[in-house]
Parts: structure tokens; C-alpha cells; sequence
């Protein structure tokens, strides 16, 4: 199903709710508008398989979008709102995208699209003007609201956010039917896992422009739920919108279960929850003992999923599992796994390596770069691939990832994984965030080095450092152990959760200059 079953069903029931305003778009306004636009893209002589880019914050015209997109056979390209000009004309231009629709807020790196943009022919601007953009509502007003005589079922090639490198469009396969009679294995997905179904109310508090919480979104309508949107997280304000709107089901990063921990008892507890059934999370491990400690206050409702924008495979830990087994990221749903050395030698349980999913085929390409998709590949076997993570599976099947294997230290020969470090620091109170990264050192090639944020109201300092430096060493193996402290007013994590640790690790290997301290 999609928003035009739903908006016969009942079209006066929200699609989509901006969670800080209130303002609701209609399953009746989503059709209808999503059809405008779908009839405007078809008159400027896009078909299927074309390509449409959206430069926005979260707001309820991206659904307009999304959906205009998906029933009209065209790949959606959703760009990060916080990349400058270049890099988001990049996507643009590498997509081949002949639409792209921005918002007006963002004029600043907007308005220097258009000129880097050549294969691009038409620009839309949300919510105001924009120069060399068209006004979307002007625009698509011009277009019946009716729906296309044919619409085939479109599908995202999102890019990856390029945390250790330039993004990679993923390009997968579109779907072979229409979209009022494709069966989206997604949506089967959600109902199966979570039980999710038409009045269900779903939170998301992320940036619709990853790949989950779009697609959550989008699923969430597609089986006639409502979607909660939030402008940008907050950690009150979250707690506010599962109060408020009712919310049943909600989706969230690690980093947002550990600023909420971080507020004061008194504030968390105001709210009443008792509506949240089911409280997923992904796109990072989460460190055991913070989710144990959100186990304790939200109850057993968090449901743990790892996979990437690839869809190459997908594992899945239920509340009563992850119990059993702390720290696994679950067993697989989608895919077989199998864990190799560097060689491609498949290694025994318990021992980390490469983790590569098996599909009967390769189910994506990296658009228009085919070593960076050989590079995803097994040497031996091309239809199992890895997205990069480093794991190991115990006995019983079930997966637990141990780093990237890109952050990976190597310090004296002896392979260090900084996300165990890091699950342990941020535990103690003065942490708010924490990235370990390795940097030079003669003897060693490399020495483990911590870059902290503290809570507010606790200064940097040596003697908050050697405090910090004690702590952990009472808490992991010496020789894991961070050798130095650096304070940061702020770490470069994105809002979907991921840290830019590149960057951090580019200024200490002299790669940006000088570093700030």
C-alpha cells in the first residue's frame, strides 16, 4: 500500500506531524501534492529510472517530495543539509539528478548549486525564495492533483555519509511493479519485528536525509501510520513528543540514549510514556551499559538492528536476546554471515574479523565506481560483501561488532579497537561524548589517545584528565588504556549519530594543519 490507498481510507488522518509545531500534513495533502509534483517531474520529461535530489531540513514538504519521487519511478537522492556547496553539488552531479528541491533556510550553500550543476535542469525552493530556484508551491499548483496514468515504483540511491572518505551513491535495482501493487519487503519488515500497523505513531528525531529514518518514515505512511518528525533532536523535547503525540514506536542512536541519561533524574522522569511499546535502535553499537541502564528506565522495549544503506544483509537483536547475550547486535535476518581475515580466510567462532553478508547475488553497485565495489566484495566470492565492520559471531550464531575496521589501532603490532575504550568512558558522569583515535607515535607507530567532551559544568583541566586516565585504567586493560586526554568544547558527530572520526584523526596526522586543542 501507499499514501493514495490510505488517503481514500481516511484522508483526514495524519501522514506526518512536525513534532515542535504541531502542523500535520493529511494523508489527503500528502496524495495530492505528491501527485502535483509527480505530474510536474512527468511534463519536464522525467521517466523511470531518472534521478531527483532534496537539499532540505526535516520538514513535511520532504515527504511531498519522497513520495512524488517513489510513485513515479525515480530515484530519490536524499543530500546531508550540513554539507557545504561543493560537496553537495557533488551528489547532485554525480547522481545525475534533473530535479533538485532545497530549502530556503539553506541559501547560503543552495544558491551555489545551481552553476556546479550541469545535468540539472529544473530548482525548486521550499518555503521561500531562493535565487535560481522556482517556488515549489507556484510551481506544482500549476499541476493537476491527479495521479499519473502509470506509476511505477521508485526507489532511494542515498550516498554514504562519507565519514572516511568521499560519499559513495548506492545504486540498487528499482522495483519491477507500480507502487499501488509492489510489495514492499520493508513494510513486511516493520509489522513482522514491531508490530507496526496503521495506527501506529512512529518518532523519529533524526535527519530524514539517512537512510533510516526515511525510510522508516516512508514505510511507516506506506502501511497508514503517522510519522513524528523532529526539526532536530533535543533531549527534552524528545521525551515531550512520546507524551504528547502518543507515540508507540520510535527510532534513535546510541548518542541520543546517552544525552538523555546525562539530564538530571527529576527532568526525565516528568514525562509519561506509557505508550512507547517499542524503542529501536542502530547505526552504531550501543555501549552495554548504557543500554542496560535505558533498559531499566524505558523497560525491556529496545530492539537492536545493524545493517547499511547497502541492504546487503541485516542481523536483529529482540529486548529478552540482547539480555541473554549483552552486546550482540543479533543474529541474521537477511543474508549469511561469515567472518574473514584480511585474506578472505573464513575464521572460526569467537574470532574477530571482516564481516561479510551472503546474498544469492550482489544487491548494490557504488554508482559509477566499480573498485570501490569490487573493494566491498569477498576476493573469492563476489555475491558476499562487507560494509567495513569488524566482528565476531559466538556459538550460537549471533553477531557482535568490534569496530570499524578503518579506526582500528595498531600500537606495537597489537590491533586495538577504540569502541571498546569508548564504551567504557562514556559511562562516567563527566562524559557527555568521547572518540578514541590512534595518532603518532615513533616507538609505537601509533599510541591510543582519547578526545573527550564533558557535561556541562565540568571544566577541562590536567587533573580532570589524570582523574579520567585513572578511571578507565581501573575499568579495561592497560595497554588499551588512552596514554593522553584532549578536551573539546564539541566532537564532529553528525545528528544521524556518526562520528566524522577522519577528521579528528587527519589534524593529529597533519593532515589539516595545525590542531586545536
Amino acid at each position: 500500500m501507499y499514501p493514495g490507498h490510505w488517503a481514500k481510507q481516511k484522508p483526514d488522518h495524519p501522514a506526518a506531524i512536525d513534532s515542535a509545531s504541531g502542523e500535520t500534513l493529511t494523508y489527503r495533502e500528502l496524495d495530492e501534492q505528491s501527485n502535483q509534483l509527480a505530474q510536474l517531474m512527468f511534463a519536464r520529461g522525467l521517466r523511470r529510472g531518472d534521478h531527483v535530489s532534496v537539499f532540505m531540513d526535516n520538514d513535511l514538504t520532504y515527504f511531498v517530495v519522497t513520495w512524488a519521487a517513489l510513485r513515479s519511478g525515480l530515484y530519490l537522492t536524499t543530500v546531508n543539509r550540513y554539507l557545504t556547496a561543493e560537496e553537495a553539488a557533488y551528489i547532485v552531479d554525480n547522481s545525475e539528478s534533473r530535479v533538485l528541491i532545497a530549502a530556503s533556510n539553506l541559501a547560503d550553500v543552495a544558491r551555489e548549486i545551481p552553476p556546479l550543476t550541469p545535468k540539472c535542469d529544473t530548482y525548486l525552493a521550499v518555503n521561500g525564495e531562493l535565487p535560481g530556484y522556482d517556488a515549489f508551491d507556484e510551481a506544482i499548483d500549476e499541476y493537476p492533483s491527479s495521479r499519473l496514468e502509470i506509476e511505477p515504483a521508485g526507489g532511494f540511491m542515498l550516498y554514504s555519509s562519507g565519514t572516511t572518505g568521499r560519499p559513495k551513491g548506492i545504486l540498487r535495482p528499482l522495483p519491477e511493479g507500480n507502487i499501488d501493487t509492489e510489495i514492499n519487503p520493508q513494510n513486511a519488515l516493520l509489522a513482522m519485528l514491531w508490530q507496526v500497523n496503521e495506527h501506529s505513531v512512529y518518532l523519529s528525531p533524526a535527519p530524514l536525509y539517512h537512510s533510516a529514518p526515511i525510510g522508516f518514515c516512508t514505510a511507516m505512511q506506506a502501511i497508514g501510520g503517522t510519522a513524528v518528525i523532529m526539526r532536530r533532536f533535543d533531549e527534552i523535547g524528545a521525551l515531550e513528543a512520546i507524551e504528547k503525540y502518543k507515540v508507540t514506536h520510535s527510532q534513535w542512536v546510541p548518542t541520543m540514549f546517552t544525552r538523555m541519561l546525562k539530564l538530571p533524574e527529576n527532568e526525565i522522569t516528568q514525562f509519561d510514556l506509557s505508550s512507547h511499546q517499542v524503542a529501536i535502535h542502530a547505526a552504531a553499537p550501543c555501549p552495554t551499559e548504557i543500554k542496560k541502564r535505558m533498559m531499566d528506565w524505558w523497560g525491556p522495549i529496545l530492539y537492536e538492528y545493524y545493517g547499511g544503506t547497502e541492504l546487503n544483509g541485516l542481523t536483529h537483536a529482540g529486548p529478552q536476546e540482547w539480555l541473554e547475550k549483552p552486546g550482540t547486535v543479533g543474529k541474521p535476518i537477511l543474508g549469511v554471515i561469515h567472518v574473514c581475515d584480511e585474506d578472505g580466510r573464513e575464521l572460526p567462532p569467537g574470532e574477530p574479523g571482516i564481516v561479510y553478508f551472503e546474498l544469492p547475488e550482489m544487491p548494490f553497485e557504488y554508482l559509477k565506481d566499480a573498485a570501490k565495489t569490487k573493494d566491498a566484495q569477498h576476493p573469492n566470492h563476489a555475491n558476499w560483501s562487507a560494509l567495513g565492520d569488524v566482528g565476531y559471531v559466538d556459538e550460537d550464531g549471533y553477531l557482535f561488532l568490534t569496530d570499524r575496521a578503518t579506526f582500528m589501532i595498531i600500537s606495537g603490532g597489537v590491533n586495538i579497537y577504540p569502541q571498546e575504550i569508548e564504551d567504557v568512558m562514556i559511562v562516567h558522569d563527566h562524559v557527555l561524548d568521547v572518540a578514541v583515535i590512534g595518532v603518532p607515535n615513533k616507538e609505537m607507530g601509533e599510541e591510543v589517545k582519547a578526545v573527550v567532551q564533558l557535561v556541562a559544568g565540568i571544566e577541562p583541566s590536567e587533573e580532570e584528565a589524570g582523574q579520567l586516565l585513572a578511571w578507565t585504567r581501573d575499568h579495561i586493560a592497560h595497554y588499551k588504556a588512552p596514554r593522553s586526554i584532549d578536551f573539546r568544547d564539541e566532537l564532529p558527530r553528525l545528528p544521524t549519530g556518526k562520528l566524522y572520526k577522519r577528521l579528528l584523526k587527519d589534524e593529529y596526522w597533519g593532515k589539516t594543519g595545525s590542531r586545536i586543542v
